[in-house]
């Protein structure tokens, strides 16, 4: 965190790569006027973020042949939905965060899949760009929409795998590690301290995880209420769980900038790892003001879905962990486009994970190989999951650890009774 901007630039060309700017700890000193060198370090890091946003990600040269996509259908079962690319006897699957999917099935429908449909499924990032610019869909941008290009590409991604006999991780970077950390989060908000406690040693308990997250404020504002419940938990979480275990919270937006600095600051003296989302998430400079203001990280990106907002929170300091959502952010190869841009800056990139479902193996696959991924992992646990089997992996916490599945695609086979209740939707 002491690094400089000069120290980062000169450690990056003597490994040989090209000097890049930014810091972990200087972006706290953009309110100082810049010196010359300050400058050209920042020019050099914003044209580093902007190769590293338009690179390609998928390593195209696994595939010697063509794999043509036949077919993206949308099938229900019960209250889940499913994606499924099909190439021959081929089938990829997704599971496309149903509760949003439930609202969002048109658009999928009607202005995502049928841009896929015959194109050569090695060639899928040329192919999501072209459908983000067809029948200017760009002007549909949206959670509802980047769900739903993400659903159509992480099902494109499972059908290539198996076509080549890799997994995800191994198609989108070099899979750096198969055991990955987990943290529990809670989505309780205004229960009292102690019974937010009693849940997260039941958790840990289950699972040997040694992180947490948990809420505070009361979503986009705060009030006596949830201040005083917010002071209370902060303090009683550390003395009752101990040193060891990781702590992270989440107030969704919650506080005003002084606010989030006072809570901010205890959360310090009780050696919390990240402070997430302490004001509107939109709220670009006063997020700044609330990163400048105190030494916990703060970190930022759930609910951003523009490459060029990403690159704007890191190139400006305005947060120091990235958390693309993989769903809300439009798919994996997106997501890890943000975390080449973070690690450029020496910033970490842990993605936040939305919903249930096979969420947990998105974020393994996209944690296998990303190096910047951060220790901790959300994992909602196996009660929160589809009926999915792996031949490498029990796909539950052991000890604390969740091992990546290393079979083709997502690396996990449906059960069979429950696809066959799969029926497709029509437009």
């Amino acid at each position: 965190m002491g690094t400089t901007r000069r120290q980062w630039a000169q450690k990056l060309a003597l490994s040989g790569s090209v000097a890049v700017a930014g810091s972990i700890g200087l972006t706290r000193c953009a309110s100082t006027s810049p010196t010359a060198s300050t400058a050209v370090d920042q020019s050099a890091l914003g044209d580093q973020l902007a190769a590293a946003m338009n690179a390609p990600v998928l390593r195209r040269e696994m595939f010697p042949d063509p794999v043509p996509v036949e077919r993206v259908e949308l099938l229900k079962a019960g209250k889940h939905y499913l994606v499924r690319a099909q190439c021959g006897g081929l089938s990829g699957y997704s599971d496309p965060h149903s509760a949003v999917m439930s609202a969002a099935w048109p658009i999928l429908l009607k202005k995502v899949a049928p841009h896929f449909v015959g194109k050569d499924a090695r060639d899928l990032e040329s192919t999501f760009h072209a459908a983000y610019l067809a029948s200017s869909n760009y002007k549909w941008q949206g959670l509802p929409f980047w769900v739903s290009m993400a659903a159509v590409e992480i099902a494109i991604l499972d059908l290539l795998g198996k076509a080549a006999g890799k997994s995800l991780g191994a198609m989108l970077g070099t899979v750096t590690q198969q055991s990955i950390g987990v943290y529990r989060a809670s989505s309780h908000r205004g229960n009292p301290p102690e019974e937010e406690i009693a849940y997260f040693q039941q958790q840990l308990a289950e699972t040997g995880a040694s992180a947490i997250k948990f809420r505070l404020g009361a979503r986009m504002r705060y009030d006596d209420a949830s201040t005083k419940r917010d002071l209370a938990l902060i303090e009683l979480t550390r003395k009752t769980l101990g040193d060891k275990i990781t702590i992270y919270a989440d107030a969704n937006g919650s506080y005003d900038v002084p606010m989030a600095i006072r809570i901010g600051k205890l959360m310090e003296e009780q050696n919390f790892r990240f402070f997430e989302e302490p004001v509107p998430f939109d709220h670009y400079e006063e997020t700044k003001a609330v990163s400048d203001g105190l030494k916990i990280p703060i970190a930022l990106g759930e609910e951003e879905s523009s490459l060029r907002n990403f690159r704007r929170i890191i190139e400006r300091g305005i947060a120091r962990i990235v958390q693309p959502d993989i769903m809300y952010s439009g798919g994996l190869i997106r997501a890890i486009k943000v975390a080449r841009m973070a690690e450029i800056a020496g910033l970490e990139c842990t993605p936040h994970m939305s919903g249930g479902g096979l969420g947990y193996l998105y974020v393994a696959h996209f944690a296998s190989c990303v190096p910047n991924a951060g220790p901790h992992q959300e994992y909602k646990g196996a009660e929160d999951t589809l009926p999915v089997s792996s031949a490498t992996s029990a796909l539950t916490s052991e000890q604390g650890r969740l091992h990546v599945p290393t079979g083709p695609g997502l690396g996990v086979e449906f059960d069979p009774s429950f696809l066959s209740t799969a029926e497709p939707i029509s437009a």
